[in-house]
């Protein structure tokens, strides 16, 4: 049986992921029906899988359960027939391609992401943390800690690393808003409300003036090379042969968008939360040692990426609950991160958590190949920040993106004080 109709609206809803519906829509099926199949108007029926243990099964099993044989993210009947009508050049991304091709591609760069190359890139992004520091200690003492912190320092980072000039970041970020925030009204690129089909149209032009500003630093980069990743994936080979347009396009991609806006919208909860608890601010300050306890906190309460889809290579089984050949399943990361029986009290914000074995990364042969560099760039921050910040307290009320694919906070204002 299906879930309920009401139910099916909610998970499908964005605005439930923003407001708090999702919650207790989540806690429902993580104690009734785990492994749920949701039957939604305008989608293709598909199952929802709720609990900790059986999102990290289904991520394991990656010969069971495709990235590359339906789409990845949750999408619209509508949008799904137009992208297959249409002769865009549709980039192939790490997420969306399976076994050996999808290994070939992440160890194109997989070095530039390793704990100890990432230590040679630290002086500089110290630098840059620090910069971000004394832009928010210029500010008068308040600021939308969301919009003008958290939103550019990752950005500045990933585009060093990727190669993308500094004049350029304004329209990467409003690129990278406007296909995440595809689907809320402030950062979609109508600036209004819009359907399922309006926000994928939306997405959709996004994609497009992408593909052409990366068409044209592929031909830069092919002629030119540089010491950046750009020219590094333009240039690259997978057994002896070329990378096409469409997996170079697709690595600029998923490096200029999921590499920042991941991390901007984690930073951003954690100031959040740091800002209606004194008590955590306090620990903070006290113990600096703390610190990458609180980015992995974070990392578990933001959840930035929701969720997942896959399609099923074969008849087979989550959980004991039957699922066919050609089937698509949502992985539900933020009610993984939320489940009662892997997190005491997950609804509480708490830095002595441990073990803190979150699913935000996602986890086996896809896990995210920029966990280590995000982490770091938090830690960082923190460091930098901390010492210098001697009160903060929320200056309004703090609102998340609608969206159920990307989201955390798109205003963090705040009140503080610094030295």
């Amino acid at each position: 049986m299906p879930v309920s109709p009401e139910i099916a609206a909610t998970i499908i809803d964005p605005k439930a992921y923003a407001d708090g519906r999702i919650d207790p829509v989540f806690a429902q099926l993580r104690r009734e029906a785990p492994v749920a199949r949701v039957e939604a108007e305008g989608y293709a029926p598909f199952w929802i899988v709720t609990r900790h243990a059986d999102i990290m099964e289904v991520e394991r099993r990656n010969e069971d359960f495709l990235s590359g044989l339906l789409p990845v993210t949750l999408t619209s009947s509508v949008a799904q027939e137009k992208a297959a009508a249409s002769d865009f050049p549709v980039p192939r991304t790490l997420i969306q391609v399976d076994g050996m091709e999808h290994l070939a591609l992440r160890r194109l760069t997989q070095a530039w992401f390793m704990p100890q190359n990432l230590r040679n890139l630290e002086p500089r992004i110290r630098e840059l943390a620090r910069t971000s520091v004394a832009r928010m200690a210029a500010s008068g003492g308040e600021c939308d800690f969301a919009r003008d912190i958290a939103l550019l320092y990752p950005l500045r980072v990933i585009m060093e690393i990727l190669g993308v000039p500094e004049p350029d970041e304004p329209l990467m970020l409003k690129l990278t808003q406007e296909i995440f925030g595809g689907e809320d009204n402030e950062l979609n690129r109508a600036g209004t409300d819009v359907d399922a089909e309006g926000a994928s149209e939306g997405i959709r032009a996004a994609m497009m003036e992408f593909v052409t500003y990366f068409a044209a630093m592929i031909a830069d980069r092919k002629a030119n090379p540089r010491d950046d990743m750009a020219s590094l994936v333009a240039n690259g080979e997978i057994d002896g042969k070329p990378l096409g347009f469409a997996e170079v396009v697709g690595y600029y991609l998923i490096t200029a968008t999921a590499g920042h806006d991941t991390t901007s919208n984690t930073t951003a909860a954690a100031m959040w939360a740091m800002a209606e608890r004194p008590e955590l601010f306090g620990a903070l300050k006290a113990d600096p040692s703390l610190i990458p306890a609180h980015v992995e906190e974070s990392i578990r309460w933001a959840t930035s990426v929701k969720h997942f889809m896959r399609g099923v290579a074969h008849d087979t089984e989550i959980a004991g609950q039957k699922i066919a050949k050609g089937d698509w399943v949502m992985l539900s990361y933020h009610s993984g991160n939320r489940d009662e029986t892997v997190f005491d009290k997950p609804f509480e914000y708490d830095i002595y958590r441990s073990p803190n074995k979150h699913v935000a990364f996602g986890h086996g042969p896809h896990v995210c190949i920029g966990q280590h560099l995000g982490r770091m760039e938090m830690r960082i921050l923190w460091e930098e920040l901390l010492p210098r910040l001697e009160s903060v307290e929320l200056a309004g009320t703090p609102s998340y993106s609608n969206s159920t694919f990307v989201s955390g906070p798109k205003h963090v204002p705040i009140r503080f004080k610094m030295n």
